[in-house]
């Protein structure tokens, strides 16, 4: 599929119209998931139902297919847009820079979090797509760092600064959280950044990055003269010592 082998590159060349169908594809799964955790939680509440024993119940088998339903259930509608929008931006940043291995990414994050969570959470019941969102913000911040890429590290950096508070849902202060979610669903994301670090975003450098290294190019050189300059005076000084020694 052309959309996986492209990736964007220097401004001058892109390709606009396939620049287009990338953007619009990156959009498509997470409003399809956003779509469907909030179909969910109105069917919960305009029917009366409770669906929070589809979520997580640690060392229990009940509790097992919450690795699966717990993200799509959120206990209220403040739950879920406090999800929504974050894991509506986070999600698009992995299918768009990731693509061709952006849901095979999303689906391990999902599943190991979950896993995590049943093996080494306490016993109540964990829902909520909170988790996740804490996997796909680990996973961007430390991918960043890692790759050294401009573009990801721009994205840590956004990440830090709109969410540097989710560090905080990873402590046991509110016990009506589900922080070891939040904590699992961080250490999933890590471990996955460094499962992935080999992985190359192919791209074309900007131009200011050319000029960068063209700037380190001449001041290299630059170096090299002088240590070439240097190393000609001390052979010189030394045949002078030579001379002046014969003499004597």
């Amino acid at each position: 599929m052309a959309l996986f082998k492209y990736y964007p590159s220097n401004p001058k060349k892109l390709d606009m119209k396939l620049e287009k169908k990338i953007f619009i594809h990156s959009l498509i799964f997470p409003a399809v998931f956003v779509f469907l955790i909030w179909m969910i939680e109105i069917i919960e509440q305009i029917s009366g139902l409770s669906f929070v024993k589809f979520g997580v119940y640690p060392l229990h088998l009940k509790g097992l297919v919450g690795i699966l339903f717990s993200p799509l259930i959120h206990s209220d509608f403040n739950h879920l847009i406090s999800n929504s929008i974050p894991f509506f931006i986070l999600s698009f940043v992995l299918v768009y820079f990731y693509r061709r291995i952006s849901y095979r990414i999303f689906i391990q994050m999902y599943i190991l979090a979950g896993l995590c969570v049943w093996l080494a959470g306490r016993e109540a019941w964990h829902i909520g797509a909170s988790g996740v969102v804490y996997a796909l913000a680990a996973f961007h911040f430390v991918s960043g760092i890692i790759r050294n890429d401009t573009r990801l590290l721009t994205i840590s950096v956004v990440v830090v600064f709109l969410y540097g508070g989710m560090v905080w849902g990873m402590l046991p202060i509110n016990p009506d959280v589900s922080w070891e979610g939040h904590l699992w669903g961080a250490v999933s994301g890590v471990v996955l950044a460094l499962y992935y670090r080999k992985y190359i975003i192919r791209r074309d450098k900007f131009d200011w990055e050319d000029e960068e290294d063209e700037e380190e190019i001449k001041d290299t050189l630059e170096d090299e003269n002088v240590n070439d300059e240097t190393i000609k005076e001390q052979s010189n000084l030394r045949s002078n010592n030579i001379n002046h020694t014969g003499q004597y």
